[in-house]
């Protein structure tokens, strides 16, 4: 059996051959393989030194200072570690919340807990169609008791792109803290968390073509002090997060940062046009909606319902080609419908024939010819039968 095409670059990415190289050094007995942590012989000063360059590469993607820098398992952990540890010193003081029914289940489910232990949530909605989260609706949501507003720069499902930059100036501006997800933005667009007022930055290694189990949260540095410790044990990282440190993932998320910044212009300039192409295309075989802005998106994902009576023909042609996703890969397990689509206003018939294609680093024009050529053939097929049906 063939393998399918790789488009789901949105769920995951393939580990770049320069960064497993780079990790493997740090596993193996002639390798640097040493806990940081030890200071009282060389593996572990050879190791804190990974360490500190990794931690610097990831601070010049997003405009930070290394110490700003607090390594993670991943977005998932960030994300609760910016939002739970900001408002812990907020119980049973009626604190108000901002985000959007769009978020990642990361940021929802972690709202909805809190909702049970006396929080307000405000789930912004977000323009119909494009998912767009529009600075004004923020703004008007503020409350006297807002302490956090937290969103997402790039959408996981349609990679429309959030203001964040007007957004952060609001909160400055009513001095309410900011968290901004960025796990599917690092490496596909500029981010500067000081140009952009933002508090705090979850990132994730996996996503941009490092390995998974690591991730990172910016915190900015003069709030470090009021963020709430989730893991006890030894007062790393700043005292925000305990556990040895693992080496090897660590200098895989460095190495990931570097490449990402180094690549960001050129790669998605590549893959923009991958992406239109691919899109006209589809619009010239047959109907297709798209989900997502037309213009504020990063390259790397299209988000399409395909319309008419052929629908569930080419969304099935289109499976037994490329392996794509119909929703963001932590809901895939799920039965129901994304809740990003719903929240864009999708019935249940255009959900359930909608795909998220997420293209990346191994995208080739082939690739899309040859998922344009399945679709086409699905198209012809259906009308071969219609017309021996008349017959």
């Amino acid at each position: 059996m063939s393998r399918l095409i790789y488009l789901d670059y949105a769920a995951t990415t393939p580990i770049l051959p320069e960064i497993s190289q780079a990790m493997i050094r740090c596993l193996s007995v002639e390798g640097d393989f040493g806990n940081p942590a030890s200071q009282s012989h060389h593996y572990g000063w050879d190791a804190a030194k990974h360490i500190a360059t990794s931690r610097q590469h990831v601070a010049d993607l997003i405009h930070a200072n290394p110490q700003e820098i607090i390594w993670t398992s991943g977005a998932t952990e960030s994300n609760n570690l910016a939002i739970k540890g900001t408002l812990d010193r907020y119980k049973n003081q009626n604190k108000h919340i901002i985000t959007s029914k769009i978020e990642h289940k990361a940021v929802l489910d972690t709202c909805a807990d809190l909702e049970n232990l006396g929080f307000q949530v405000t789930y912004l909605q977000p323009e119909l169609g494009t998912g767009v989260i529009h600075p004004e609706q923020v703004e008007q949501a503020i409350q006297p008791n807002t302490v956090l507003i937290s969103l997402m720069m790039v959408n996981n499902e349609i990679g429309t792109l959030t203001d964040i930059q007007a957004i952060g100036l609001f909160a400055y501006q009513h001095q309410i803290l900011f968290h901004v997800d960025a796990a599917q933005a690092a490496g596909k667009t500029e981010i500067d968390v000081h140009a952009m007022h933002i508090d705090l930055l979850s990132l994730s290694a996996h996503k941009i073509y490092g390995p998974k189990g690591i991730g990172a949260l910016y915190v900015r540095q003069g709030i470090q002090k009021h963020i709430k410790t989730q893991i006890h044990g030894g007062g790393h990282e700043q005292g925000l997060r305990s556990g040895t440190l693992a080496t090897h993932q660590i200098v895989g998320m460095g190495e990931a940062c570097r490449l990402a910044k180094i690549n960001l212009v050129e790669e998605q300039q590549r893959i923009q046009k991958f992406r239109n192409q691919f899109l006209t295309s589809l619009q010239a075989l047959t109907p297709v909606k798209l989900n997502g802005h037309p213009t504020e998106h990063v390259a790397n994902y299209l988000n399409v319902s395909f319309l008419g009576e052929q629908a569930n023909s080419i969304f099935s042609a289109v499976k037994q080609v490329a392996a794509v996703s119909s929703g963001s890969a932590c809901n895939s397990h799920h039965a129901t419908q994304s809740h990003v689509l719903n929240a864009l206003g999708l019935n249940e018939e255009l959900a359930a024939h909608t795909v998220r294609f997420s293209f990346g680093a191994y995208t080739t024009d082939e690739h899309i010819e040859t998922i344009l050529y399945k679709v086409q053939f699905a198209i012809n097929s259906k009308d071969f039968c219609v017309q021996l049906s008349a017959v």
